[in-house]
Order: structure tokens, then sequence, then C-alpha cells
């Protein structure tokens, strides 16, 4: 008997299922209810949901609701700066069993293979893991990348079973003004999900942009925003990250219409929060803690996810789905006791229940960074110069012009003012190129922190207070060859090696985590404010983000979309690339 007929079979009855979760209650994300019903599972599918149900083996989960397992709708793994698999070990005892994920940020490092590794390396999970293909590497040509991927290349993974569509379009600029490398990877890709990436566009720009094809956006920070994008049938995801933290200011939004077209997703989340707060259940119990109805809040995170992307297999406990369950034991405090996927136990009690990770070997590791090498000196051209704020728990920045500290024809960093250096160097080709700048919100009194984590580009950035606390610090990331990393004077402080393209530790998850909350402690001891200031550090590098940013290249205006330069001549305007 083949796989259909056996799940046909347990369907009418006719034999019994495989496994019953029997003497709960299901949630059903078609029509808000609380069912009290068992579910039959056959193979890897739901076969029945109602009552009397037979199986070879009965699970008890009285007094529980089943609910579908959560889906991240955009998440960067690499951001939790581990491997796939134990990203799956944070976050799969939470309720998560499917991901969409843009591997962008290995990409930007290792290109096609870095997407490759990606791929392979989450074959076989408890989690399920599809992939967006990453349609910016680089970001933009106003920073130095590790690769460059183009339409063609890009159509090579078309025909891998778990890539969906095309990632995040974040040059937004061209394709609205119709450049021709962009709109070859949306003609690439038509007829599959394309997500976008919008922060502030709005109005006609915006109409241009959803008419290129975007269907997303995951960027919004106001309400407003939120609106104009559903108004126009785009999907919006409230996201809630480690350092964008925009669900709050966009639930005013949800209600009965809206949230047909709302999804639920983390961007970009590191392993403290994934284990401390969670990830995607985290934000369900916050939509619920804001009043909404808890069975509408899960279906934020499950059907129209699976809506959104076309995966009819899943998102719903419904006779076909894929058996991705939740066993809860309370659905307004999301608190999991079991989760399934395919059929099987992939967690219980908060442990994970995976196996063996998958055997993948990373791509070699890439770093051309002479520290010694380094002109870290900022000569002093008179008048003012723009600096960069960081915004706490927002990737968007700040744009100011003020006159720097200068002394002996230098310009210095003022922690007095939190006024700080911060300066990019590019690892990926050897150029020694450096751009530098000043940056406003970290709050440290002393030292330097420095990381390759730096959107999307990835190449070694570092703020700091005093230039042999940056170069210490510069130094040890290009040993380790990269990392991140506190510096005092001489001495470094604290470390974190990321030997996966400089984004991803191949240790597990929680010494991850241990190693961070000890960079955290260390940064906060030299003044850092942030609650994570190397995320916030690793934004200050995306050009693609408004206001102002720093890449290799030098300073970039977001909102012209521009390089300009550093200084700022009396009429305000820049004084050349």
């Amino acid at each position: 008997m083949d796989a259909m007929a056996e799940r046909l079979a347990v369907a009418r009855g006719d034999r019994p299922a495989d496994v019953v979760l029997a003497g709960g209650r299901v949630a059903n994300v078609f029509t808000g209810e609380l069912i009290e019903a068992d579910v039959a599972l056959a193979g890897e599918v739901v076969a029945g949901v109602g009552s009397d149900l037979e199986g070879e083996r009965v699970v008890d989960v009285t007094g529980a609701v089943v609910a579908p397992g959560l889906i991240d709708a955009h998440v960067h793994i690499e951001s939790s700066m581990v491997t796939p698999y134990e990203f799956a070990r944070a976050v799969v005892p939470r309720g998560t069993t499917t991901v969409v994920t843009d591997p962008h940020e290995i990409a930007n490092v290792h290109g096609l293979e870095g997407i490759r590794y990606m791929l392979d390396a989450s074959e076989g999970l408890g989690l399920t893991v599809f992939v967006m293909a990453s349609s910016c590497v680089p970001a933009t040509d106003m920073g130095t990348a590790g690769a460059r991927l183009d339409a063609e290349a890009l159509a090579t993974l078309l025909d891998h079973p778990r890539v969906l569509g095309l990632a995040e379009v974040m040059n937004f600029p061209g394709a609205i003004l119709g450049d021709a490398e962009v709109h070859a990877k949306l003609t690439a890709f038509r007829g599959r999900p394309v997500d976008g990436h919008a922060p502030g566009v709005a109005g006609r720009w915006l109409d241009a942009y959803t008419l290129a094809g975007a269907e997303s956006d995951h960027e919004c920070t106001t309400a407003e925003e939120a609106m104009e994008r559903l108004r126009r049938g785009m999907w919006v995801f409230f996201r809630e990250a480690t350092n964008a933290r925009n669900l709050d200011a966009l639930l005013p939004v949800l209600d009965a219409h809206t949230a047909q077209r709302v999804c639920l997703c983390t961007d970009d989340r590191q392993p403290p929060d994934l284990l401390d707060e969670g990830g995607i259940d985290a934000m369900v119990r916050r939509v619920v803690a804001h009043g909404h109805d808890p069975v509408a809040a899960l279906r934020l995170a499950t059907l129209n996810p699976a809506l959104r992307f076309g995966l009819a297999d899943r998102g719903a406990v419904a006779p076909g789905r894929r058996a991705d369950l939740v066993v809860l034991d309370d659905l307004a405090s999301f608190t999991v006791r079991e989760v399934w996927a395919g059929g099987r136990p992939v967690a219980m009690d908060g442990a994970p229940i995976l196996g063996p990770p998958p055997t993948v070997r990373p791509p070699t590791p890439v770093m051309t960074v002479d520290a010694g090498a380094l002109d870290l000196t900022l000569p002093d051209r008179g008048g003012a110069a723009r600096v960069i704020r960081v915004l706490p728990d927002q990737i968007v920045t700040g744009h100011e012009v003020e006159r720097p500290t200068v002394r002996d024809g230098l310009v210095v960093a003022d922690p007095g003012r939190d006024l700080l250096r911060v300066v990019v160097v590019e690892r990926h080709t050897g150029s020694g190129r450096v751009g530098q700048g000043l940056v406003r919100g970290f709050g440290l009194e002393r030292g330097a922190l420095a990381g390759t984590v730096a959107h999307d580009h990835h190449n070694v950035i570092a703020v700091g207070v005093d230039e042999t606390s940056l170069r210490t610090a510069i130094a040890r990331v290009a040993a380790l060859g990269g990392g991140l990393v506190v510096a005092e004077g001489e001495r470094v402080r604290a470390e974190l090696p990321l030997p996966v393209g400089g984004l991803m530790s191949l240790r597990p998850v929680e010494a991850v985590a241990d190693e961070l909350r000890a960079l955290l402690r260390a940064a906060a001891a030299l003044g850092s404010r942030l609650h994570d200031p190397f995320m916030a550090m690793s934004f200050v590098g995306l050009e693609v983000i408004p206001a102002l940013k720093i890449t290799d290249r030098g300073l970039v205006d977001v909102e012209a979309f521009r390089p300009v330069d550093l200084w700022v001549d009396a009429t305000g305007a820049g004084g050349g690339p």
C-alpha cells in the first residue's frame, strides 16, 4: 500500500493511525475556534481531527492545546551566530517548526558557496528551513562585499526544493527606477514569492516598488508605514529582532481585516534573546498580551506565512497538512509541552530531540586585514562633520552634523559628548581600504568594540574611544579569522570567535550565548548603555537603512542613496564622496 492509500485508510477510519494525540483541544486557525478533538497522524501528515480516533500509539494530551507549528516568515539564521542545527536546537523547543531564511549574510562573504552551505547544513533537521535566494549580493556598490550574485547565478538555485523565491529586494531605488540588473533578478523569479525591503518608502515610489514585484515588507517602524503597504496589497511582517523591536509600534494596525495580511518574523535575533526570551513564540505571547485573541494571534505565525509563501502543506492542524504540531499547556502564555515535526517528536519539556547534526564542511574563512598596516588617523579638515546617531532598539539611525573634537590636528573621540570613532576595514580583497566616521549613542567611556558582523558587507567594523583600543580590537578580530571583540588599550577583555564566514560559531548555542553575554558585560563595563551594542554596531554598516551609514568606502546618505563626505561645508552640502 502506498503512502497516500495508507493515509486515506486512516482518514476513513479503516485502519488505526500511527499516533493519536488524545484528550486535548485543537486551535483551529481557519475558524478561530478552540475545539475539543483528537488528532490522528499518519506518517508525516495529519489524517484526522475528531473524536474516538484509534491509533497504534496514543499520546494523552488531556488539558492541553494542540496548535500548528510556528513559522518564522523572515529570518537570517547567520544572525543567531550559530549553525542551522544549533539554531534549530534553540527555536524548535519553543514551537517553531519552519523558517523562511535569507542567507544573504554568508552570501555576501562566500557567494553561492555560502548559500549552498546553508542549504546543506539545514537538511534533515527537526526544523524545516526554506530559503529565499539572496537578491542583493552586494547590497549596493557603495560598500565592498566578498561576492557578487547576478540573476544568472541566482537562477541556478531555482530547482532546489527548498528555495521558494527571491529574498528582500533591498535595492529599492533600483527596483523603482528600472535598474536592469535588479529587474533581471525580478524577471528570473517571476511567479515565485518576492520579498521587499523598503524602509521609509511612501507614495508614488511605493506604488512603483509594489508594481515592480515586491510583495512584502518587514521594515515598517510605524503604524502609518504598515497601513500604506497593506492598502497596496502587500504582506507586512511585524518584526521583533534583537536590535529592531517594532512589534509594539505596529500592533495598533491589527484588526479583523488587516490581520489577513500580517505575519510575524524575527529577522536578526542573537542567542541570549533566543534562549532567554524566545523568538516567534515570544511575539505570539506579546500579541496576546496586547489584548488580541490567542487563536487569532497564532494565525499570524502559522496559517498566514503558509499562505504568503504558498506552503499549502503546513500552517494548520487539518487533514493533509504536515504534522508540525505544538502541544501547549496554555495557549495564551504559549507554554510548550511537546513539539512534533513531520509526525515525530522533536522537543519535549523544553529539550530538543533532533538527532546528530548534518556533516557539512563550512567554507574557508576569508580575512585579509593587516591591522598593523592600517592608518587609523583622522585628520581634521575644519568645520562640521556628519555624525551617525544610533537609536536604541532600532536599526534606522539618525544623521546629525556637529563640530568634532580635535587634538594636534587629528579628530579624536569625545566620550563626554558620546562622540566616538567608527571605522570599517575591508577584509575580502586585501585592499586595505578604511572608511572612517563618527558615531553617537553607544555610550562607551573607554576602549573599543570590533567585529566581522557588519550588515551586509561583513567587513571589520569597530567603534571606540582611542586609536590603541581600536587597533587592538581590529587586530584580534583579524587573528581570529572573524568574530567579536571587546578591547581596552592593548588588552582584549572578551572575544567570541566566529570561524564560519566571520558570522557563525561551530559551538553549541548555549556556549555561544554565554560567550556573547560575557562580551556584553565587558562592553557594559566600558560604559555601553545599549541592550546589544554589537548588533547595533553591525547595522551602522548597512547602507540600505536610513539615514546615515558607513562602509569601507565611507559614509552613505541612505535617504539620498549616495556616498557623502564626512565633512560638511558652510552651506550644509557634502564635500564630495
